[in-house]
């Protein structure tokens, strides 16, 4: 697939992940509206992952000619959603809260910033 279309792919899914996350971090828990922007931003979040794992690593040790350090949050996400999503079902708020707040600092705050280190796309376009 298209290198390009998969970074406007990846940004389509993982800039409203962001902003629907940022609010779910901040308000009111349990509610209807938590709820299901919760299952939209793990929505967003598990096809994010998934682009991303399609996408060859541009920087730094590669394996298997196209796996990076960055591709580590992905298999973060792709764990940490599906668990959360069980820990909620069950209950588990403090499971369900611990995965969530990985997936956020990990999947979108810290790839986030590695995705605009020098030398990536996303710092070329930006700066």
């Amino acid at each position: 697939m298209n290198y390009i279309l998969l970074v406007y792919l990846h940004l389509a899914t993982v800039v409203p992940a962001f902003f629907i996350g940022t609010y779910l971090l901040l308000y009111r828990k349990g509610t209807r509206a938590h709820k299901l922007l919760g299952k939209v931003y793990m929505l967003l979040m598990l096809l994010t992952a998934s682009i991303t794992l399609l996408m060859s690593s541009a920087l730094g040790p590669v394996l298997l000619n196209h796996f990076g350090f960055i591709h580590l949050f992905s298999l973060l996400v792709l764990y940490s959603v599906p668990a959360a999503y069980i820990a909620a079902r069950k209950n588990d708020i403090k499971a369900h809260r611990n995965n969530m707040i990985g997936v956020y600092v990990g999947g979108i705050l810290i790839a986030g910033a590695f995705a605009f280190m020098p030398g990536r796309l996303l710092h070329s376009w930006l700066f």
